[in-house]
């Protein structure tokens, strides 16, 4: 039976690792908070004190944190010389294109082989087993990736053999989240300020060539004020500054991302960046 490590248990990790140990995986989590992950007993986890205690034994190397940092910080000495020979590592959050390839380098120095794989989807679609899995690495590892994978998403994309190339399309995916949510914000906030009810817009694009089911979700929590977490406004403003070192790499100007990251810095700053990434709301109505 395969067993799995998966280190990291918040928004994503908890319910990944669970929807793993039904699928009929041996699961050992690992929370640097003990308390987060201690609810994962009740659906046959094995949760360790540390992260060392919880990779030995396992074939599969799962990590699930929320910054390239934090993975670092995870992933030390101690931990390294833990893993199995054969294992491997499922890099499964998103840190950027240039956090990939840092922690590519200390998988190639450690001698465990590695897979880009970030997941597209928020709590509920990690909660169903529901997300899409992003992933780039060696054709030889995908045979052994697959049980994660088919346990945590509906779909798996693999976009190439060089790690990388995931974190890059996933970053692309996000710009576009990014947009959406600050183009559903902008349209309500104009409403609003012309006098209308902007619940009009959302019933007017519904069915038509322009509706978009994000846009009634992330535009009934704007209209109402209230917002539920399904993606933390934190984590989406980690992610567009991912976007935007990967985007001065590359030499490609920007306009949308760098706007949203500023709105959710104000957000954050006032208090509310663990409501979800839609209170960037919050910003434009003030203005």
């Amino acid at each position: 039976m395969t067993t799995v490590a998966v280190l990291g248990t918040g928004i994503m990790g908890a319910p990944m690792a669970r929807n793993m140990a039904q699928a009929g995986l041996t699961v050992r989590a690992w929370n640097r908070t003990r308390d987060k992950a201690d609810p994962l007993t009740q659906h046959g986890v094995t949760v360790h004190d540390t992260a060392a205690e919880a990779v030995a034994g396992a074939s599969l190397i799962v990590t699930v944190l929320s910054a390239v940092d934090a993975v670092l910080d995870t992933m030390t000495d101690d931990v390294l010389a833990a893993v199995d020979d054969g294992a491997v590592w499922l890099q499964m959050g998103s840190v950027g294109v240039d956090g990939t390839r840092r922690l590519q380098v200390l998988a190639e120095k450690s001698g465990i082989d590695f897979v880009d794989a970030p997941v597209s989807g928020t709590r509920q679609p990690a909660e169903d087993g529901n997300l899409t899995v992003i992933a780039s690495g060696r054709p030889d590892l995908r045979e052994p990736a697959r049980p994660v994978f088919e346990a945590v998403g509906s779909s798996t994309v693999w976009v190439g053999d060089e790690p990388g190339t995931a974190s890059k399309l996933k970053l692309v995916s996000i710009s576009w989240v990014l947009a959406a949510t600050a183009g559903v914000s902008e349209a309500i906030a104009l409403a609003e300020g012309l006098g209308l009810d902007p619940a009009l817009f959302l019933d007017f694009i519904k069915g038509g060539a322009v509706d978009l089911g994000y846009a009634h979700i992330k535009g009934a929590m704007m209209i109402s004020g209230n917002y539920p977490t399904n993606f933390p406004a934190r984590w989406a403003e980690k992610d567009a500054g991912l976007i935007a070192e990967a985007a001065a790499e590359a030499g490609v100007p920007l306009s949308v991302a760098p706007a949203v990251r500023s709105d959710l810095r104000r957000v954050i700053d006032e208090g509310h960046g663990d409501e979800d990434m839609a209170a960037l709301h919050r910003a434009r109505r003030k203005q």
